[in-house]
């Protein structure tokens, strides 16, 4: 489904990576959206929390309903799955079938903050993964019903990370929203967050140096390939294989001597994870036919779904640069913030309209 890591180089300066993986293709949207911009978030219960950017932020949108012709899909309804602001903030969204469950009632004059708009309020409002935690501990969040997945309670969980290296993980478990200082850098699925800390206790012998020679009595073994090393790590393309490697590559890698390199190397890591269409599939009879985002319009083009990797973001938290790249593209797309400031009004453009344009992809977002 998705994966998602920080990467530090020589300097410390961290840099984040992840992919989104589905079995459909969606018409996501790359927008701007700048300082000023006011939101409203709604829930099916409860009073609008209103806010205005602080911040201005680029992000990876998708609406949360399909249109009619009585009610187009407008900015409201386009909801942030992945974004980086101003200040070095980052947001992700991954698939998280669990979040779903009873939540506590919140009086019904409290204004309230649906989950899908996390992306928005995280990004605007925040310059840091502190800031973001201490506003959570008192702000009420929301489950709410999404009519793009037919109805189904937002089966997601979020992460964020900042330019200190620290990194957040919100997780709706059952319905309650649990809070995670996150060590290691990483997320992927399910299970629980906590769950897959516990888990790297397994993997306690992994390191990246290459034992190629070994004595068996008299018989002297040795590899005649380097890469010995990687053995140890699951190979499936599971949630809990992929966190494990996420942190193997997150930490193991050589740490680049500059940004340009860096984000050149977060690319690299990131291709351990990029997922080819037929790699694995589900025939819809089978037990994992369903797994991943509940209520996703089934793709009838071939009889069996496949997952493959519909994006793949990196983002330079120092230097506020964004890049996309789309299944139907090999190169990425660069977003600089920096250059964005002058605009006073939000800006879109169809991530598939990104597919094979030039290095740098300012230029689609200028207002």
């Amino acid at each position: 489904m998705c994966t998602s890591l920080i990467y530090k180089d020589a300097a410390g300066k961290p840099y984040f990576g992840r992919t989104l993986e589905l079995t459909v293709s969606l018409p996501y949207q790359v927008a701007h959206i700048p300082a000023g911009f006011k939101f409203s978030s709604k829930t099916n219960t409860n009073a609008a929390l209103d806010y205005e950017a602080q911040h201005a932020f680029v992000a990876i949108t998708m609406t949360d309903r399909l249109p009619t012709a009585d009610a187009p899909v407008g900015i409201g309804d386009l909801k942030v799955l992945e974004g980086l602001n101003d200040k070095g903030l980052t947001f992700s969204l991954l698939s998280y079938p669990a979040a779903a469950g009873q939540q506590t009632a919140v009086e019904a004059t409290k204004a309230v903050l649906s989950a899908s708009d996390l992306g928005s309020w995280v990004l605007s409002q925040f310059d840091s993964v502190a800031a973001v935690k201490t506003a959570l501990e008192q702000q009420p969040v929301l489950l709410q019903p999404l009519a793009i997945l037919g109805g189904v309670v937002s089966p997601f969980h979020y992460v964020a990370h900042d330019q200190s290296g620290a990194a957040l993980v919100i997780e709706f478990d059952n319905g309650q929203m649990r809070l995670y200082d996150n060590p290691v850098g990483v997320m992927t699925n399910g299970p629980r967050f906590d769950w897959h800390l516990t888990n790297l206790n397994n993997y306690t012998f992994l390191s990246n140096v290459d034992k190629s020679t070994a004595t068996f009595g008299s018989y002297n073994a040795s590899q005649p390939d380097s890469g010995i090393a990687t053995q140890g790590l699951p190979a499936s393309n599971t949630s809990v294989g992929r966190f494990v490697r996420a942190v193997y590559y997150a930490h193991f890698t050589e740490k680049a001597a500059t940004p340009d390199l860096a984000i050149l190397t977060v690319g690299h890591i990131m291709n351990n994870f990029d997922r080819a269409r037929g790699v694995s599939i589900d025939y819809p009879e089978s037990e994992t036919a369903n797994l991943e985002v509940k209520g996703l319009q089934a793709d009838t083009s071939t009889p069996y779904a496949t997952e493959f990797t519909s994006w793949t973001s990196l983002s330079d938290l120092d230097r506020k640069l964004f890049h996309v790249r789309g299944y139907g593209s090999l190169n990425y797309a660069a977003i600089d913030l920096g250059a964005l400031a002058s605009n006073t009004a939000p800006s879109f453009v169809s991530l598939q309209d990104l597919n094979g344009t030039t290095a740098d992809a300012t230029a689609a977002l200028k207002a």
